[in-house]
């Protein structure tokens, strides 16, 4: 049983107004944990439809799960939502670091945010209070200078710190929240949002609650246990010396890597970009609160410059910056990762958006006023790097561009629609649809638009045949060029997901290194902490119902059709079994949809009231 001190406050900060105010959460939000859960849930309850999602009316929320700051191995997610300005549709973004645990020792679980500010400000909070301040010296720094400057600003005290960059305040309708130089809600416009209500930053100086912590021998066994779970997994040691970036040339080999905004999968010789060549790069590793991985790594690439510091790019940005722009410079790889995390933009989408634009101009489909003299062959790098600026500032391509591809291919018309790779207006990711057919259907239904990680079905190419065989019925469910059963692995997938957001936990290592879909190590562990008895049919039920609220949010507030579908580019001509066509997304689409209880138009049976029992 949950309660709501051990939950934790709300925090209400009223722009308009320029007022904060606390509050107990309510206890129908109660059952869906925190984090993912409890913001679909406040915003279907509180969100009108038909509004702006730039406009005042939109509220945004950052939500710690249950378990982040706890003592718990790996608990250091929080949760953005609002309605997004890039898709109309839910905006879903999660970052790691340490804001979300500095937010629980404040005995906060969520800020909510509403209304907008006419002059720029900053949210400062402690474990006492929170207040507006004014931020006007601070609106035009980058997302580092301006941590920097704050970090100055309350050089007494321990702080963590979520801000925006440039393309935050430009509205830059795929800006990202930065917190330190790494960790970024990226995906679905979040920084936007910041950047309309004239929010330059969230500063939490760190307070003095310990969230469920390890004061009895019993949980303190747990967290050992499930610490010692993570580290005997058999990819810990690669994941934290490489990283993501240490799997390039797995993708490539295994034939699902998108290249050339995918019209090509994978690439003839992918070692030029292989994310393990940083290795001897690294000066410094890092991580997030409680976690033992330790993925992140600061690089001096050039040893003649010691004190160019970089952070090594995460898995996506090397492929999406690389072969999907024909990019073969690792370090221009590096330096345009980094330069997103400064100007404050999502790099899946900043470097689809140029693949896009590559395409065009490779098929002759690009206006020559567009290009105004920019060489847009695939791989040129500083194109590349003026594009992102241009994006950021809102100027010549990028004006267009940083609205992302479905609106840059309406407004170019004449065929560009034709190569714009989106789901309900969000870029793809890494995996090419055509080569992963549970990623294909993934992409397809996601609540937040075309995204690998917000399905992140690893377990379809990471679980062994026999347990496929004992879950699912069949040993295709893990066969990736095979649709069979794949409406079932989604589903689960899918649920799965939902709850490691809510709970707060990182999806690498439970999902990556544990491959642990089914929960239980984690359910333990929730269990001994907190003193709760939940159980995986239990959690399974929590997940599904936060699954079909996220769906009726979606059918509520989308401006243009809500259709669980992939662009036409992707579907193959032929009827055969396998292989991703027309007929194939359909069947799996319906067993899905019947996995989920949906009905045969993929809408919960139950549109009136979602609630948990």
């Amino acid at each position: 049983m949950i309660t709501s001190d051990r939950f934790g406050r709300l925090l209400m900060a009223d722009l308009t107004k320029g007022d904060c105010r606390f509050q107990a959460c309510p206890d129908p939000a109660l059952p869906f944990l925190g984090g993912r859960g409890f913001n679909v849930w406040y915003l279907y309850h509180h969100l009108k439809p038909g509004i702006d999602p730039l406009g005042p009316e939109n509220q945004l929320l950052f939500s710690a799960g249950f378990l982040t700051g706890s003592a718990a191995p790996c608990s250091a997610r929080l949760h953005v939502n609002a309605l997004s300005p890039l898709t109309g549709i839910l905006g879903s973004s999660n970052i790691g670091g340490y804001t979300g645990a500095w937010l629980r020792s404040c005995n906060l679980a969520s800020i909510i945010i509403t209304g907008a500010s006419t002059e720029p400000v900053y949210l400062y909070i402690n474990d006492t209070g929170a207040r507006l301040l004014p931020a006007r010296d601070l609106w035009g720094l980058d997302a580092f200078a301006v941590q920097d400057r704050l970090k100055q600003i309350h050089v007494h005290e321990k702080i963590r710190i979520l801000a925006i960059g440039p393309g935050g305040e430009n509205q830059v309708r795929f800006a990202a929240v930065m917190t330190e130089k790494d960790h970024a809600a990226g995906r679905t416009g979040m920084g936007a949002v910041m950047g309309a209500k004239h929010l330059k930053a969230i500063v939490i100086a760190k307070g003095s609650l310990k969230h469920l912590p390890a004061d009895t021998r019993q949980k303190k066994n747990a967290v050992k246990t499930y610490a010692a779970l993570v580290r005997d997994a058999s990819e810990f040691a690669f994941f934290s010396r490489y990283g993501g970036a240490g799997y390039i040339q797995w993708i490539n080999d295994f034939g699902i890597m998108g290249a050339k905004n995918y019209n090509e999968i994978g690439v003839t010789d992918v070692s030029p970009i292989d994310g393990r060549k940083l290795a001897k790069k690294i000066v410094k590793t890092s991580g997030c609160f409680k976690c033992p991985v330790q993925c992140k790594a600061d690089l001096v690439m050039d040893p003649a410059k010691p004190g160019e510091v970089a952070t090594r790019p995460e898995f996506e940005p090397v492929i999406n910056f690389g072969p999907k722009c024909g990019l073969t410079d690792l370090a221009a790889i590096v330096r345009l990762d980094n330069l997103c995390g400064r100007l404050g933009l999502d790099t899946t989408s900043t470097a689809s958006v140029i693949a896009f634009a590559m395409d065009l101009a490779e098929k002759g489909l690009m206006p020559e006023n567009l290009k105004k003299g920019l060489d847009l062959s695939w791989g040129n790098a500083d194109t590349m790097e003026t594009l992102v600026h241009q994006i950021a500032a809102g100027t010549g391509l990028g004006r267009i561009l940083a609205r992302g591809v479905r609106h840059a291919a309406q407004k170019i018309g004449a065929g560009a629609a034709a190569c714009a790779a989106h789901v309900n207006g969000l870029e793809l990711t890494a995996y090419h649809p055509n080569a992963i057919m549970g990623t294909a259907l993934g992409y397809a239904v996601s609540s937040r638009g075309g995204d690998y990680n917000n399905v992140y079905a690893s377990l379809e190419y990471s679980w062994s045949k026999e347990q496929a065989v004992k879950e699912f019925g069949t040993a295709d469910a893990v066969d990736i060029h095979s649709t069979r059963a794949k409406g079932l692995l989604i589903k689960k997938a899918v649920v799965t997901n939902i709850l490691v957001d809510c709970l707060g936990l990182c999806k690498v290592p439970v999902l990556s290194l544990l491959k642990s879909f089914n929960l239980e190590p984690e359910i333990s562990l929730v269990n001994a902490l907190a003193e709760t008895g939940f159980t995986r049919d239990g959690l399974t039920g929590i997940g599904e119902q936060i699954a079909a609220m996220e769906r009726l949010f979606n059918l509520r507030h989308s401006d243009l059709p809500f259709l669980d579908q992939l662009p036409d580019r992707f579907f193959s001509g032929n009827d055969t079994p396998d292989g991703l066509t027309r007929k194939a997304l359909a069947g799996m689409l319906a067993e899905f949809y019947q996995a989920m209880g949906w009905d045969t138009n993929g809408i919960p049976r139950n549109r009136k009231t979602v609630t948990v029992k």
